[in-house]
Parts: structure tokens; C-alpha cells; sequence
């Protein structure tokens, strides 16, 4: 597309608009190939570190790779299971993709709905671009620094999104379905004098786009994630007017040795 890799450095909007408009058009050509394969044998398998992929995992994640290859080329793309296969683009000082093509393959396993395909953009160790796309439900949010958020259901037309104000009786605080550990965000919650009036799980990257869309207010982590699976919701959180920080307030960055994350809380600007 006669891309410049200066001009993705300095994020103008044209660019950034450009660049969601193709990775919305990714995104939805992985969703069917996953509802493809949802429909028939998953084809589960375990990787190295035991956890499971799918026929689907491999087969969205090189839709999307291929596409972003094309559209950036010499941009690198740091995507799940290539990296479980030890591919990995070495990254320099400018921008890279961070792609999950299914978040929630557990949740993909128990057919209950709740996954996700992930492409996020980071410069300077920021998300600046996030899409998120539940297949089932063909549910796509979106954000880019600038343009704010957006969401589209099946299909449809696109339509603003945000973050609420925080409710007078409390917070709805999301958990994960799979790894929540209660007492835990119990104790924390007191700790820094939250009133948590309703709970609610959710698999995958969709708790920062519930929260984005105002059917929430906070969601702390706090166990093991990798870049992958946060940094298109969080692109897609900050763009609605929220914001996703470590423990110590300062903002979730990327490009870290290992791209491993730290402890970090998904909220809105007034669950502080």
C-alpha cells in the first residue's frame, strides 16, 4: 500500500486510520476460519509449556500475519504461536505488531464462546492501535490513539464507545473465568478502598472491551499474561478513556525482554 515506516513512527491519524481499517478486514477473515474449524475437530494439541492450541490458533494467526507482512512490510510481528515455535522478529526502534489469533483457546475447547482475535500496534512501548473480535458472537471493538473507540455487531455499522463514570452504589469488577482467585482480589480491593457492588467473569480479552463499552469498571490481574493477550484490549480501553496500569500506577508498556507482563489493572479512569 506504499506504507512508510516514518510515518507509522510519528502515529498521524491517517495512518493509524488506514492501518485499522485493513486489520478490521484481518481480523474478520481469521473469525471465519476459527468458526470454520469451532463447527468441526479443533485438532487440540499441547505446546511445550503444556498449554493447549488449536487447528485454529495456526490457521488465523497466518491470516493475519501474512496480511500485516503485506500491509508493513519489514515491520516485525510478534505472534503467539510463532513464538511457541521459536520464530521470533527481532524488534528495533520502531513500531511491531503484537498478535494473539485466539485468546481463550481454553474457552474455544469448551465451546462456551468467549475467545478472541487479538492484533494490537505498539510504538514506543505503547498500544496505539487494538482490535478485538469475539467470533461467536461477531462482536468487533476497535481503538487507536486519537480516533477513540468503536464497536460493530455482526457486521453492521460501527458505532462510538466509553467508558462511564463510576456508579454511585460500586464497581462491576471483571475476573477471569479460568484463573480468577477471589480472596485475593478481595484483599485488594479493601486495600485500596474500592466498593465492588457487582462481580462478573469473562473469558479472554473481553473484559477491557466490556469495560471500554461501560458494562463495567475495573479488572485487576493478577497472575501471569504475556503482551499478546492484553495489548489489543488495552489499546481498544485507552482509546474508550480508560486506562490499563501496573501495580505501581505506571502505564502497562511493551516490547519487554521476553514479553512477559507484570501484575496490572484494567479500569476505568474513575476506579481509581
Amino acid at each position: 500500500m506504499g506504507y512508510k515506516v516514518a510515518a507509522l513512527m510519528s502515529t498521524t491519524l491517517p495512518d493509524l486510520k488506514m492501518l485499522r481499517d485493513a486489520c478490521t478486514g484481518f481480523a474478520r477473515d481469521a473469525a471465519r476460519e476459527i468458526m470454520r474449524i469451532y463447527a468441526g475437530d479443533h485438532g487440540v494439541r499441547n505446546k511445550a509449556d503444556k498449554s493447549p492450541v488449536t487447528d485454529a490458533d495456526n490457521a488465523a494467526e497466518a491470516i493475519i500475519v501474512a496480511g500485516l507482512r503485506a500491509l508493513t512490510p519489514g515491520r516485525p510481528v510478534i505472534a503467539e504461536e510463532e513464538m511457541a515455535a521459536g520464530r521470533v522478529s527481532p524488534l528495533d526502534d520502531g513500531p511491531f505488531w503484537l498478535v494473539d489469533p485466539l485468546d481463550g483457546t481454553k474457552e474455544f475447547i469448551k465451546k462456551n464462546g468467549e475467545f478472541t482475535v487479538n492484533i494490537a500496534l505498539i510504538d514506543r512501548t505503547r498500544s496505539v492501535l487494538g482490535i478485538v473480535l469475539a467470533p461467536v458472537t461477531d462482536t468487533l471493538w476497535r481503538g487507536a490513539a486519537g480516533l477513540g473507540a468503536d464497536k460493530s455487531e455482526h457486521g453492521g455499522a460501527f458505532t462510538a464507545i466509553a467508558t462511564r463514570e463510576a456508579p454511585a452504589a460500586g464497581l462491576t469488577a471483571f475476573a477471569s473465568r479460568s484463573t480468577a482467585i477471589y480472596s485475593d482480589l478481595d484483599i485488594w480491593f479493601r486495600n485500596n478502598g474500592l466498593t465492588v457492588a457487582e462481580r462478573k467473569q469473562a473469558g479472554s480479552s473481553l473484559k477491557f472491551c466490556l469495560i471500554a463499552e461501560g458494562k463495567g469498571d475495573i479488572y485487576p490481574r493478577f497472575g501471569p499474561t504475556n503482551e499478546w493477550d492484553t495489548a489489543a484490549g488495552q489499546g481498544v480501553l485507552e482509546a474508550a478513556g480508560g486506562e490499563v496500569v501496573t501495580t505501581d500506577g505506571k502505564p502497562l508498556a511493551y516490547g519487554k525482554r521476553g514479553f512477559g507482563n507484570p501484575h496490572f489493572i484494567a479500569r476505568t479512569k474513575a476506579a481509581r
